[in-house]
């Protein structure tokens, strides 16, 4: 619900515009002068200020600089007399979105309230879109029965506001499918937001999620606005939920059972209205086992569980992917590239334990190396070649390179058995976790 704080000494304009604003199913506070007001924006969240310009305590210019330091967010109105037009011109310039002049006709301030509400929509949906853009991805392909049950799955659960877990190996398209339920959904002209779990430092992550106050701690100089917030009448993607420390998923149990969190280092309690997706690369169901997720929290994530296959379980998406993707590149480099049958066979013979992922990697690097339009076998990574040329007493490698290539396979299946848990791979290859960290940058794998 929209919240607005409306600062006027006057007694009965202060009554006369509350209950004007509160007719159009808005949430208002009044405060009697800009002391009050300044203590409500501290304790409290507003969309909207309307403030006087001359008020006692604390004045509408010296309420519009401490608003303006203390938060970014509210917008804020500035109501002023006839004769104060330059007053009001001084506000825009330090920070004010408009100005009214005394004394007003109700509905003209309805009507710029709503112009300001419409704009804060474009601009949460704008923050929406520039990381979707960053974060750019192929669209969801695939004509594999194990496909078309994720596809007739995503049509069937994308209109509901069921909280969905997506699981899968790494590379598997998570993302992709999540993205998907929300354009399905009937939010998908609504903020769709996106935070990685794992991506950001434990001590941080609270703060990313649910936002912070000022003073909340050392270097919060301003009020922050979380992901839910961010969200609001949206949809939310936890990726890699199971990277979620044990003490933050006990608060975000509560934000889904409640519908409402609070700041860190706040007390206000903030309703939201955020549809939430969760992905993640671990088994969950293990994780309980070991006692490092909370069972009651997969229980309320897993409403509508759904599994992406991994790329070895769809060999007929293969040759669809490789050929997106090949567009894709084609594209960028400025001329058309083929792939000759015999290193579509190469790629058709090949696991891919790296799954879609990999495939794309894979089709970029050739398409950037490849000296001629059309991509023979040669040109393709060593593993790959090896599927069709090895035979009996022959050595297609040197000893070198095909022990290096065993060894990255062995990574690659450990880190997949474990669920991208980097501390059990090193223990399942008898290995430190240290060593294994310098393989993994090695041979270029990232989970």
């Amino acid at each position: 619900m929209t919240r607005i704080l409306l600062a006027e000494d006057d007694e009965i304009m202060r009554i006369t515009v509350q209950d004007r604003l509160e007719r159009q199913g808005w949430s208002v506070e009044a405060a009697v002068n800009g002391q009050e007001a300044l203590k409500k924006i501290q304790n409290s969240n507003f969309h909207i200020v309307v403030s006087d310009i001359r008020m006692p305590l604390l004045g509408g210019v010296e309420l519009l600089a401490a608003v303006k330091e203390i938060t970014p967010s509210p917008d804020v109105i500035m109501m002023t007399a006839y004769g104060s037009v330059d007053d009001a011109i001084g506000c825009l310039k330090k920070g004010a979105t408009d100005y009214i002049l005394k004394p007003f006709d109700m509905d003209d301030l309805v009507i710029r309230i709503n112009r300001i509400l419409a704009n804060q929509s474009i601009k949460a949906r704008c923050v929406s879109l520039e990381d979707c853009c960053r974060q750019m991805h192929s669209p969801l392909l695939g004509k594999s029965s194990r496909m078309r049950q994720v596809f007739d799955l995503i049509k069937q659960v994308g209109p509901t506001l069921a909280t969905v877990l997506i699981s899968g190996e790494s590379g598997t398209g998570k993302e992709l499918a999540a993205e998907a339920i929300h354009q399905a959904s009937t939010r998908a002209d609504k903020p769709y937001v996106r935070i990685n779990c794992a991506a950001i430092p434990e001590g941080l992550i609270e703060s990313e999620l649910f936002g912070h106050e000022r003073g909340a701690f050392t270097g919060a100089h301003k009020r922050k606005t979380g992901r839910f917030e961010m969200a609001d009448s949206g949809t939310l993607l936890l990726d890699e939920i199971g990277e979620l420390p044990l003490g933050l998923q006990a608060k975000l149990l509560r934000v889904l059972q409640e519908k409402e969190c609070e700041r860190v280092g706040g007390t206000r309690t903030i309703k939201l209205d955020v549809r939430m997706l969760c992905s993640t690369a671990r088994n969950l169901e293990e994780e309980v086992k070991e006692g490092r997720f909370r069972q009651d929290l997969l229980y309320r994530l897993q409403v509508i569980p759904l599994t992406m296959p991994p790329l070895r379980e769809r060999d007929e998406d293969i040759s669809l992917l490789a050929y997106h993707f090949l567009k894709e590149f084609s594209i960028n480099k400025g001329s058309p590239l083929t792939l000759a049958p015999q290193t579509m066979a190469c790629l058709l013979n090949y696991s891919f334990p790296g799954n879609v992922r990999e495939l794309r990697n894979i089709i970029e690097r050739v398409s950037v190396l490849a000296p001629g339009p059309t991509i023979l076998p040669e040109d393709l990574p060593a593993e790959l070649q090896k599927k069709l040329t090895f035979t009996d007493g022959e050595i297609p490698v040197p000893l070198g390179e095909a022990l290096a290539e065993t060894e990255k396979h062995c990574v690659l299946n450990a880190l997949n058995a474990t669920e991208g848990n980097r501390t059990q791979a090193a223990a399942l290859l008898g290995i430190s976790r240290k060593n294994l960290w310098q393989k993994m940058k090695l041979y270029s794998i990232e989970i």
